[in-house]
């Protein structure tokens, strides 16, 4: 049985619909165990973060940047970094935000850098971005056109029952079935 542990922050509500898709994606893998933390639970649930084959991180971009509350538990994590204990796990992140870009890929580098900081290994999306010609769609996966992780972008004036869309909620659940096959194989 392959472990996924999801630690997200969810200011608004839209983080959490992300990483609920990325959690059904990763379900779809047989053999899968997967556990949503938000970043609340995380310290009481740090056995079972320590535990996974595979980390997902999850955090909406604030000014450029993780959440305060994400950025917190980040630092927190240095008695695991000293230990190694994270060491050739498999990581990926995704990220939330208003704008179109947001900055999210400053986000998404500080969730690789942090993965990296633990020694583990960091799994992109391997989808071509959608939306890019006069054919393009909203509708498209990867419409946002991130290859380091999951990006999604939620309206700022709705809530998380309409954003993101679906196109990047099933972006985002691709993310997790593409980390779930890689830490079955890893994991062998």
């Amino acid at each position: 049985m392959t472990s996924i542990a999801i630690v997200y922050h969810s200011g608004y509500g839209h983080t959490a619909e992300v990483a609920k898709a990325v959690a059904q994606g990763a379900a779809e893998v047989a053999a899968t165990q997967v556990h949503l933390i938000p970043i609340e639970d995380a310290e009481a649930k740090a056995d079972l973060i320590n535990g996974a084959d595979a980390i997902i991180f999850g955090s909406p971009t604030y000014m450029g940047s993780v959440s305060g509350p994400f950025k917190t538990w980040m630092d927190a994590t240095s008695k695991v970094w000293f230990g190694l204990g994270w060491k050739d796990k498999i990581a990926a992140g995704f990220t939330v935000s208003a704008s179109q870009s947001g900055d999210k890929l400053n986000t998404l580098i500080q969730l690789a850098v942090f993965a990296a900081q633990h020694g583990m290994i960091w799994v992109g999306t391997a989808l071509t971005p959608g939306n890019n010609n006069s054919n393009g769609s909203v509708e498209d996966i990867n419409r946002l056109g991130s290859f380091l992780g999951a990006m999604a972008q939620a309206n700022a004036d709705q809530g998380p029952d309409v954003a993101p869309p679906q196109a990047d909620r099933k972006t985002a659940a691709l993310l997790g079935k593409r980390v779930a096959e890689t830490a079955a194989r890893w994991v062998k």
